[in-house]
């Protein structure tokens, strides 16, 4: 077994220590230099866990300790006093002993040959659940890189679902990784520094724990832009130093203030994260010097009512900006944070933001949803509203990943969902939704319900008749107007910024392409089948189920639904199916077999090519596209007549009876006169035709060419539309693409 003590005595090696880090990080590498050990962490637990429980996390040492024995971290040290870290940083947190044995053991599976059963047997099913979250999938094969890390994240958030204390694990093992990022290769450094930016700093922000978002980002910037980040904190000393005198005038006219008006408070002085600044300065553009909010005061009071007394007496000390109050207390942020915000024009002009605020809520602001540990002894209905959006959030993720197709899928719309920049919307019955900036009414629908979302054709914003695509704004009231006959469109994707919408959105299309496809995929099979027999016959269902097998398909559903989007050959499906022994018929394609009748309405497994734009009447051929189903041509398109192009052809026609509206193309050569383009559009407009785009330019000096792309429902609609332009005075020759 390892030395429980086992080189307790060493340091951290100089090549991690970065003599550019702020005064948060440098602290942390300070006491990272007097090495923490596992006596350090139990007298630690001391404080709150009773001597059974602190025990039992020492044993869970000692069985991590003899697991990683001989194991070395990229600095050079012992593996084990990585795990010792990550259980100080939840100490810290306050959090449960299970979560500590957790935090010891967090790599155990992953790095070791530990099995997650040996876990449960010595340590309890919770804990072995806990650590089994943690862990990365190193068994399984994936395509790519980002499929791997998506599957992880995904696995993770899954388990996160069963249990918070998941990804507050996860939280302290990257927090403490990015403390001690120094000693892998700049590359390493970067990819990992952007991952945490993108997603762990927001999942810690999500959750409200404010004080380990704030250092996970600067600690991302640090090592992602060293040089910046020499300069930022360069920048940030300077203006502490020559402003101190400033600042230490406006601290004391604000006790003395506070003091006349007989307000008990606590104020503290703040410096803007490195991030923060950093982020402002390259979304607004601005120089350093430019910034308005580098330095801010907290005022921490004992009740709600003293917030908005103290916000009183800050407007009367010093004028307030116009545009810069939030008020975070009436309303809270979607992860529970609460606080008034205002910024004022101080002595000499010197800008101050400030943040005023409960004991209770700055304590909350700092810890978020590990605040239900760490003070839930007797003050536990003091959070109660971080756990239920907590609580919220987590049931959002599991029915987005129940609706995501694939793992890359999932980790892109939890991105969307990590970075809310919120507005706040009113429901016509005084109900207020949070949504992201930039939100549009379909984001608005989902979130009031899914089948609103489904249902949704229009909105009524501030009793004003308004389209899906419109943007909303803070204080707007929506009502939504819906139809039991509308359904989601693939154009919402284009504009919705909500995960739930995404999510929800491609679900329902993804279904219905699938119930579109195994039709088109039935039709298409019983036509080969047809072709191959010189009649309509019924499948075997056994010789069905032994394709199926082949296949390594489960129902002959599934077959179908892939023979619709293209995946599989009808053609080839059918002879497996009818071939048999000493039949000569089943090589060979019937000459009296019928091309497949196109109707209009098949739905998004069947397309029309942009290069030629069929409309009923023309002549056609298509081909199949792997994933996508079946896309009509023109007979005489150039591509499919082009013998680069190695398509599956299959003879189809126009149904006899053809529904809804197609695209077509025209080009239309005009005189250069005012109103030429006025009087072509009011005529196609006047034969009942809608103009999806045009677009123009100029020919010569006198002549230009404009191209209408129209809705037509036939052939002969067209060939009248383009009879009526032909007709104007100003039009000299008319052409379809």
């Amino acid at each position: 077994m390892a030395n429980p003590e086992h080189a307790l005595t060493a340091t951290k090696p100089d090549s991690q220590v970065d003599p550019y880090a702020c005064s948060a990080v440098d602290e942390r590498a300070d006491e990272e230099q007097q090495r923490y050990l596992i006596s350090d962490l139990c007298h630690d637990l001391e404080d709150y866990l009773d001597s059974a429980q602190v025990a039992e996390v020492y044993r869970a040492y000692l069985f991590g300790a003899q697991a990683h024995e001989g194991q070395k971290r990229a600095s050079g040290e012992p593996y084990i006093f990585h795990p010792i870290a990550v259980a100080r940083i939840l100490c810290e947190m306050r959090m449960d002993y299970k979560s500590i044995i957790a935090a010891l053991l967090h790599d155990v599976i992953e790095d070791t040959p530990t099995l997650k059963e040996q876990l449960a047997e010595d340590f309890g099913e919770e804990v072995a659940e806990l650590v089994d979250g943690v862990s990365k999938l190193t068994h399984l094969s994936f395509n790519s890189r980002a499929e791997q890390q998506a599957e992880n994240f995904r696995k993770m958030m899954l388990a996160m679902v069963k249990d918070i204390r998941v990804i507050l694990i996860k939280l302290a093992d990257r927090l403490h990784n990015m403390r001690t990022l120094g000693a892998v290769s700049p590359e390493k450094r970067r990819r990992i520094a952007r991952e945490t930016m993108d997603i762990y700093a927001p999942i810690a922000n999500r959750l409200g724990i404010y004080s380990m978002r704030h250092e996970l980002l600067d600690l991302a910037v640090r090592h992602a832009w060293p040089m910046r980040y020499r300069a930022l904190k360069k920048a940030c000393r300077e203006v502490i130093g020559n402003r101190k005198e400033i600042f230490q005038t406006i601290e004391t006219a604000i006790r003395d203030r506070l003091k006349e008006v007989d307000i008990q408070a606590e104020v503290k002085y703040r410096t803007k994260n490195i991030h923060s600044i950093y982020r402002k300065m390259k979304e607004k553009r601005l120089s350093f010097h430019q910034l308005t909010d580098v330095f801010g005061v907290r005022i921490l009071t004992d009740s709600v009512d003293d917030c908005y007394r103290v916000l009183g007496v800050m407007h009367n000390l010093y004028k307030p900006i116009p545009g810069r109050f939030k008020d975070y207390l009436a309303i809270p942020k979607a992860n529970g944070y609460q606080s008034l915000h205002t910024s004022l024009f101080g002595p000499h002009g010197v800008p101050i933001e400030v943040q005023i605020r409960t004991q209770e809520m700055e304590r909350f602001a700092n810890s978020g949803i590990a605040a239900h540990w760490l003070y839930k002894k007797g003050e536990e209905s003091s959070n109660e509203s971080a756990q239920t959006r907590a609580l919220e959030w987590l049931k959002g993720l599991l029915e987005m990943q129940q609706r995501a197709g694939s793992s890359l899928e999932f980790l892109e719309n939890v991105k969307v969902d990590l970075f809310p920049d919120e507005i706040y919307v009113f429901t016509p019955k005084g109900d207020i939704k949070k949504l992201p900036r930039h939100a549009t009414v379909v984001d608005f629908a989902y979130a009031v319900h899914t089948d609103i979302g489904n249902t949704c054709v229009a909105a009524r914003i501030d009793r004003r008749m308004s389209p899906l695509s419109t943007q909303l704004y803070n204080g707007q009231m929506v009502d939504i107007i819906t139809s039991e006959n509308s359904r989601p469109h693939p154009s919402w994707l284009n504009y919705v910024v909500t995960a739930k919408a995404r999510t929800n959105i491609r679900h329902f299309l993804k279904s219905l392409q699938r119930e579109e496809a195994r039709d088109l995929g039935d039709r298409l099979l019983r036509q080969a089948i047809g072709q191959l027999k010189g009649k309509e016959q019924e499948v075997d269902p056994q010789r069905m189920q032994q394709l199926l097998e082949q296949y390594g398909l489960e129902s002959e559903d599934e077959l179908l639904t892939e023979i619709g989007l293209g995946n599989r050959t009808a053609t080839l499906v059918a002879k497996a199916l009818v071939e048999e022994a000493g039949d000569e018929d089943a090589t060979h394609l019937d000459a009296s077999g019928k091309p497949l009748p196109i109707k209009g309405t098949e739905g998004m497994v069947v397309s029309y090519a942009k290069c030629c734009r069929p409309v009923p009447g023309d002549p056609i051929v298509a081909h199949f596209s792997q994933g996508r189903g079946l896309v009509v041509h023109r007979l005489n398109c150039k591509n499919m007549n082009d013998p680069k192009h190695d398509y599956h052809k299959q003879d189809v026609q126009w149904s006899e009876h053809v529904e809804g509206e197609f695209q077509a193309s025209i080009r239309v050569e005009v005189e250069n006169q005012r109103g030429a383009l006025a009087r072509m559009a009011t005529t196609i407009a006047d034969m009942a035709s809608n103009i999806e785009s045009v677009s123009q330019s100029e020919k010569d000096g006198l002549i230009s060419t404009t191209t209408f792309i129209i809705t037509v429902r036939d052939r002969i609609h067209l060939a009248r539309i383009m009879k009526k332009l032909r007709a104007l005075p100003v039009v000299n020759r008319i052409y379809r693409d």
